[in-house]
């Protein structure tokens, strides 16, 4: 049977909820398709609005787990060969999911863990969403801003311009097809990541588990992104810059780990700052600032339960 589960994990994202579910059921064609939707403690309207599809499993936590942690729990107790975790605020069009199982069935492509297909924006451009995985140099270059300055020290794969398809390292959490067996051999997503780069760090050990990860730009999915309030901006900050000491304390060596925590500590905050004022966007030097006091705060608390012990 053409089975696909997908998890969507949600968190007050209103009416792009309901236009992400909608594309699916709308553009499933011959495939079996189960949405499994976790709701991290919405106070929204977004649940109400998908309450006619009736298909739709709807997990309730009451309370923001996070993305991996909830994507965990989407996929528990899921018996479909294959996953995918999209966006509440993505839509597939007509051919996206049957296409994109059909090339994971394909012999030729069964050492393929995981696809991410072309993703388009709000603007009607291809949105660059692979990357590399990062070296200590990229991370390094990305914590002290020079990745700005110089396109090629950053992990980002901001040279390329998307429109052909290839193995990548790396393909966003965004439209992460995978294969269900090959997100089990992983244990999936490392729950201590609460946003951003659990998708990275689920990557790179699929990869050490020897698949491919693969995009294909034949393939076309919408991705909005963005739309977040100013007060959301300096906690997604926080939690990119926790996230980029976790990933570094789990993969790279102790002093080289220490290093970028440096550098995020009391480099990226001024870097940041600068660049905010040479555009003239005064509120992102404010958000950057709150969000250094929180990474603060949070540090001793991280230090002494010894996470970043090699």
């Amino acid at each position: 049977m053409m089975e696909i589960s997908i998890v969507v994990v949600n968190w007050n994202s209103g009416a792009q909820l309901y236009r992400c579910v909608n594309s699916i059921f709308q553009y499933s064609n011959d495939l079996n398709v189960k949405i499994i939707v976790v709701d991290n403690g919405s106070s929204d309207n977004s649940l109400e609005l998908i309450s006619e599809f009736s298909k739709v499993k709807v997990i309730k936590v009451g309370e923001n787990l996070g993305f991996g942690k909830a994507c965990n729990l989407g996929a528990k107790n899921v018996k479909s060969e294959f996953l995918l975790f999209l966006n509440p605020d993505a839509e597939v069009y007509q051919d996206t999911l049957q296409n994109t199982y059909n090339f994971m069935v394909n012999e030729n492509n069964q050492n393929i863990g995981v696809c991410g297909v072309q993703l388009i924006n709000e603007k009607s451009e291809v949105d660059y969403s692979c990357t590399w995985l990062p070296t200590f140099n990229t991370m390094l270059a990305r914590s002290t801003g020079a990745d700005r300055i110089f396109n090629g020290w950053s992990y980002f794969m901001n040279n390329w311009d998307h429109k052909n398809s290839r193995k990548v390292d790396h393909v966003i959490g965004a439209f992460y097809f995978v294969r269900k067996h090959v997100f089990d051999s992983v244990d999936g997503f490392d729950e201590r990541f609460f946003v951003y780069l659990e998708d990275l760090d689920l990557s790179l050990r699929i990869k050490e588990k020897g698949f491919d990860i693969y995009y294909l730009s034949e393939i076309r999915a919408f991705h909005a992104g963005g739309g977040v309030s100013q007060q959301v901006k300096a906690r997604r900050l926080f939690y990119s810059w926790r996230s980029r000491l976790l990933y570094v304390f789990k993969h790279f060596g102790f002093f080289q780990a220490c290093l970028i925590l440096l550098m995020t500590l009391f480099i990226e905050p001024f870097s940041r700052s600068f660049f905010a004022v040479g555009r003239r966007q005064w509120s992102s030097v404010g958000q950057t600032w709150q969000a250094c006091w929180m990474l603060v705060r949070w540090l001793p608390r991280w230090l002494l339960k010894g996470e970043t012990r090699p």
